[in-house]
Formats: structure tokens, sequence, C-alpha cells
């Protein structure tokens, strides 16, 4: 008997959980203010000088208007920062650590563990300067100048279910006084090539080829790029920048000069090809590749469509039409003249780009045929450092997956409901718990 009234009691109170997840399901739907966010942006900044670092946390909407999500900022003492599914990594401010984060379905960050990557370079040395993942975040990679007390490599780790990170080994990328990387990789569609130029005041420059092991390490591919021929007067280009589209191609900035030293010239954009075994190549002259207004170049992305270049640094931010192996072909003059330290695309077609040094983030609407500025943009960030940008039907999907994993219980049954997708069986099984 009593048996009996506890299975219609507990059927009671989950029918009842139902009816009210649903009617809340109605309401939000009803509601202009509660349509999902397309991204959510995060920016690590310094509120006050020589005060610890925070992280700002915003959702943007599918004009690209940003709204602060709850509990921004977090108090977080990291600088570069790196989104991997539903998690986001930052490099400590003030000690050798890879910090991370759990990125909840409402975008808010929680603190979950930190890996000491000092621990794996020889002798202690080094310290991280960028960190980075593959295409598909099933790995992170955090670049340590002087990891070896001599060299710069990056570092190599699993990113594991409960966000614990195993290290995988370390790619040397050669010394920073000479021609060592400096810049994180950008990775072919097959996620197994990246890609990085070094310009060392243009005496020694290289463009590095890393390759992805079959367990994620990196290591040295053994690659690089056959450059075009330069402009009468040059003995050469040199590779400033590289970018990488989802298929097999790469845009490179480059400048024509007469090593050791540069010229000054106009940087040049031009598409280059991998072979199979990840070896550049490009039909590109020096004739229609196309001068850039960016007198310094701090960051190149191409959009997730494949079809646009963003170009920022010194002097402003800019838009080409990217082409896959044609060269590229100018687009818009410059969107802003803040200088751009380092930028990002949605899946949405929005551009954010921060600049250090007008303590602004700019946010843009940008298709092949039109470009403005969303509403609200540019907004005031005080001394921004870094940002991160993670798509929301990414971060959905990664936290499902999680999910999956755990069982869905705990914080995935209450983030199931909060999303209208918790049923009376949910609710029937959450009370047998």
């Amino acid at each position: 008997m009593c048996a009996k009234l506890l299975r219609k009691l507990l059927i009671s109170v989950s029918l009842s959980i139902a009816t009210c997840a649903l009617a809340l399901q109605g309401q939000l739907a009803a509601s202009p203010s509660a349509a999902k966010p397309v991204a959510y942006v995060y920016i690590s900044s310094t509120p006050v000088s020589g005060s610890p670092n925070v992280i700002n946390g915003f959702e943007a909407s599918s004009t690209g208007q940003l709204t602060p999500v709850t509990g921004s900022p977090f108090q977080a003492n990291d600088g570069v920062l790196s989104v991997n599914g539903n998690k986001l990594y930052g490099i400590n401010s003030s000690a050798t650590f890879l910090d991370g984060y759990s990125i909840a379905v409402d975008g808010g960050l929680t603190y979950l563990t930190s890996t000491d990557y000092a621990l794996y370079n020889a002798n202690g040395c080094g310290f991280a300067g960028w960190v980075f993942s593959d295409r598909t975040g099933t790995d992170l990679y955090a670049l340590n100048f002087d990891g070896d007390c001599a060299n710069n490599a990056y570092q190599s780790f699993r990113v594991n279910p409960s966000s614990e990170l195993t290290y995988l080994g370390s790619g040397s990328g050669g010394a920073g006084s000479f021609s060592g990387v400096y810049l994180p990789l950008t990775f072919l569609g097959n996620n197994k090539y990246g890609y990085e130029a070094t310009n060392n005041g243009c005496f020694y420059y290289q463009v590095w080829g890393f390759q992805r092991t079959n367990n994620g390490d990196l290591v040295d591919g053994g690659t690089g790029a056959t450059l075009p021929s330069p402009p009468p007067g040059y003995r050469g280009y040199i590779a400033d920048f590289t970018a990488s589209d989802s298929t097999n191609h790469v845009a490179i900035a480059m400048e024509p000069a007469n090593p050791p030293g540069c010229s000054g010239a106009s940087v040049q954009v031009g598409s280059f090809t991998a072979d199979s075994n990840g070896n550049l190549s490009t039909t590109n002259t020096n004739s229609d590749m196309p001068p850039i207004a960016i007198s310094y170049i701090d960051d190149m992305k191409i959009s997730p469509s494949g079809k646009l270049l963003a170009v920022g640094g010194t002097g402003g931010l800019q838009i080409l039409h990217f082409n896959g192996p044609n060269p590229p072909t100018n687009y818009s003059g410059l969107l802003t003249t803040d200088a751009i330290t380092q930028m990002f695309w949605d899946d949405d077609q929005h551009l954010y780009a921060i600049s250090p040094s007008a303590g602004r983030l700019h946010v843009y609407t940008i298709t092949t045929t039109k470009y403005q500025e969303a509403p609200g943009s540019p907004y005031p960030i005080t001394q921004p450092f870094a940002i991160a940008i993670q798509p929301r039907q990414r971060a959905e999907a990664a936290h499902n997956a999680s999910c999956a994993s755990t069982g869905g219980t705990g914080a995935c049954d209450l983030d199931r409901w909060a999303e209208g997708h918790f049923h009376e069986e949910d609710a029937f099984q959450l009370l047998r718990r």
C-alpha cells in the first residue's frame, strides 16, 4: 500500500514539475528578450592598473548586440584565453598555470582546475604566451617562450572530460632570438597541419609547419611555404602572418624586402594551398595580390564560411574577400582606425575585435555584400587584454556531450529543465535518485 501511494505521489510531483517547465518554456518563447544568444564573448581585462585581471562575459544577440552574462565580470586573474568545447582556458597572470573554467548554458563561468605547465619544461624554464586549441577542441596547446631555457616550444595537452589536462609532449619551435615561433598555429580543415609565420626584423624569418600526431601531440612537420617572386626592386617576400580556412587554404601576409632589414613597403596578402604532405604553394603573383592598409599585422582570421578575411593591427581593421586558391580581393576600407590586437568570428556573421590602446571592443555584422557595426558597438572595456568567442550551438553541443558522458545528472538536469527539455519521465527519474 505504501509503495503504491509513494509511486502516485512521485508521479503527481513529476507531472507538476513538467507542467511548470512547459509553462515556463511558453513564457520564455513568448518573450522577445528570451531569444537565445548566438555566441558567448569573453574578454580578459585589467579594470584598475596594477589589479588582478577579470574575465568579462557577454552574450551576443542575432544583431551582434552584447549583454553581460550573469556573474560578469568573473574574478579570474588570466590573460590570454581559449575556448575548448564547453570549457574556457586562460593563462594565469601571476603563476605558471593554465586555468580551466566550465561554460554554463547561460554563458556563466565556474572555476574547475589549474595545470602547472612549467612542470613539463626543462628546469622549470619558460612562460606561456599563448594558449589555443585544435579545430575539434580535443587538445589544447600552450606556446612557451624559452620552454627548454633556450627555445620556444608548443606544449600539447589532451583535454579530459573533467577538464583536467594530460600532458602529451612538446614540439620545439626554435630560438626566439632568431626565427623561433611566437604566435599560435592556424590549422587546416583536416586538423592535421598547422602554420605560423615568424619575422624577426626581416633578419630572421620563416614559415613554420607543424603536424598533429595521432594522439594530438604537435611535432615539427618539416613543411613550409614556397613564396612567390617579389615585385621588381626586391629580393624576396617575408611572411608576417597566417590564417587558415576550413579546407586546405592558408592566407599569408607578406612584405617585399631586401633582407637584412625591412623595406617599409605595403604588405600584400596571398592565398596558398596545402598538398597532402602539408607543403604550401600558390599561383598568386606579386601583381594580383592586394596590398592592405594595415602597417603592422597583429591578427588575421578567415570567416567560418571561408569567404571573408579580416586583417587587424596598427592602423585599424579591414576586410578582404577570400577566394579559395585565387588571390584575395579588396572589400572594405578601414572599418576602424583603432589598433586591433585580436579578433574572432562567430558562426552568425559577426566579427569581434579588441583594441587595448583605445579601450574598446568592436562588433561588426559582415556578409559578402554588406558590413556594418553592430548596435551598441564599440563597447568600452578598460585595458582589454585578450578575447575568446564560443558560438552558442557549439557550446550546447559540447555541454550535451559532457552530460551524456556523465549520465545527465546534477547540473545537467537543471540545465535541461531551464531550456524546456525537462519532461515528466525526467522528473520521475530524478526523484528516484
